[in-house]
């Protein structure tokens, strides 16, 4: 028997150091069981099998977590919550995204397509011998937290929809190949901002893109008001099959990158300024009348830009007919930009994915993470009045109906 194991012989077989560290550990993991009773009935809002009007909800079993100590391995059994997940405390020094990191790394070392960044990581890690049943049973654990969080039923009522994309590179089939990771960020009625959903596939297609959108729509997605993107033309595509009653906003930051793309370098600081100008008038009609006044002045030099302005005033408007406390926030896919550099940042570190499932893993325990650290958050992303100010002109009627906000300047 090893020092540093949990008593499996008779007391009466055991040194007395042995006995003291066995009493040790039974206390400590007593001691971690009830922390986390205490955790999880105050994110449940009642205790265990009790009833409450205030609980927000319930229990669904355990799993066991191995939790690695100088004094020994303790085995935790960690509660699962029935809606989203439950993370102790006590571990954030071992949060999922490193977790995963680590599971990446190591499975990419034992398939032997490590790049030599992947095995001076693997050094730098202090990993000496690498266990691919550790490996197996970590993938497995994070696989299941992942699996829940990214098929959860989306029922809580959703009015703005961001979508957006990011390429990471994937070694799939024995090639290397770019994959696009797909990422949907919506606002409840409450205010509050979610990661509803994530997928890797093989390009940034029209096809992908639909079934995407599609599977959010099976998980109970709908009545969706405004859905934020770039121009993409297999995005849009997507967007106008699925979302065909929605109003539609394209990103005005992908808008300026494109304009500005058709001007010379000494030029772009002044048309930049000049097209911002436009997102300064919080009503349709000012915009509009600013946005045509900037087209017919820049028409001369820069026609491109001109042009592009003109055929883009309807779908770089269209937060104008929402609440003015919205448009920041609804006017550019900003919400999903900050993730997708947070994804970047942390795939760096690995470069080449061994499989696609590896990469979802990452990527997933990444945004798994971010959705979490959102929902503890106290100050909601929209606030209480501005979406009531929005709702009073969407909720249905005595003949079952919807309305928009009123957007008939839109269609003029």
């Amino acid at each position: 028997m090893t020092k540093n194991s949990v008593s499996v012989l008779p007391q009466d077989c055991k040194s007395n150091d042995e006995i003291g560290e066995d009493i040790l550990l039974t206390g400590i993991r007593t001691f971690l069981q009830s922390l986390m009773e205490v955790e999880v009935e105050q994110l449940t809002g009642a205790g265990k099998h009790q009833r409450s009007v205030e609980r927000r909800n319930h229990r669904n079993g355990y799993r066991e977590r191995e939790w690695i100590t100088r004094l020994g391995n303790i085995l935790l059994n960690i509660p699962k919550l029935r809606t989203g997940s439950y993370f102790p405390s006590f571990l954030t020094a071992y949060k999922r995204s490193e977790k995963a990191l680590f599971a990446v790394v190591q499975e990419a070392y034992v398939k032997g397509v490590s790049t030599r960044k992947i095995d001076d990581l693997v050094k730098a890690l202090g990993v000496e011998h690498l266990d691919k049943s550790a490996v197996s049973r970590i993938c497995a654990e994070l696989d299941e937290e992942l699996e829940v969080f990214r098929n959860r039923p989306l029922d809580a009522g959703y009015v703005y929809l961001w979508l957006d994309a990011t390429c990471i590179k994937v070694r799939d089939i024995g090639r290397v190949r770019n994959m696009a990771v797909l990422v949907a960020v919506a606002v409840r009625k409450d205010g509050e901002r979610e990661i509803i959903g994530v997928d890797i596939g093989p390009a940034e297609s029209g096809p992908f893109w639909k079934s995407f959108l599609r599977s959010l729509c099976r998980r109970g997605l709908d009545d969706v008001k405004l859905v934020v993107s770039d121009a993409h033309e297999g995005l849009k595509n997507a967007i106008s099959a699925v979302f065909s009653g929605s109003s539609w906003q394209r990103c005005r930051v992908h808008f300026m990158r494109n304009a500005l793309s058709r001007v010379k370098r000494k030029y772009q600081q002044l048309v930049a300024a000049s097209i911002r100008t436009i997102f300064l008038h919080p009503n349709y009609e000012d915009a509009r009348d600013q946005l045509r006044e900037i087209a017919t002045k820049l028409e001369p030099q820069f026609p491109d830009v001109s042009e592009m302005l003109e055929e883009a005033q309807e779908e770089l408007l269209s937060y104008c007919a929402f609440p003015h406390e919205h448009h920041t926030k609804i006017w550019s896919t900003n919400p999903i930009e900050r993730l997708n550099k947070e994804i970047k940042r942390r795939v760096k570190v690995v470069g080449l994915f061994p499989n696609t499932d590896s990469a979802m893993r990452l990527v997933g325990a990444i945004l798994l993470e971010q959705n979490e650290q959102w929902m503890d958050e106290e100050k909601k992303y929209l606030s209480k009045k501005s979406m009531r100010e929005l709702l009073e002109g969407i909720e249905p009627d005595d003949n079952n109906e919807r309305h928009l906000p009123d957007q008939s300047a839109l269609s003029k």
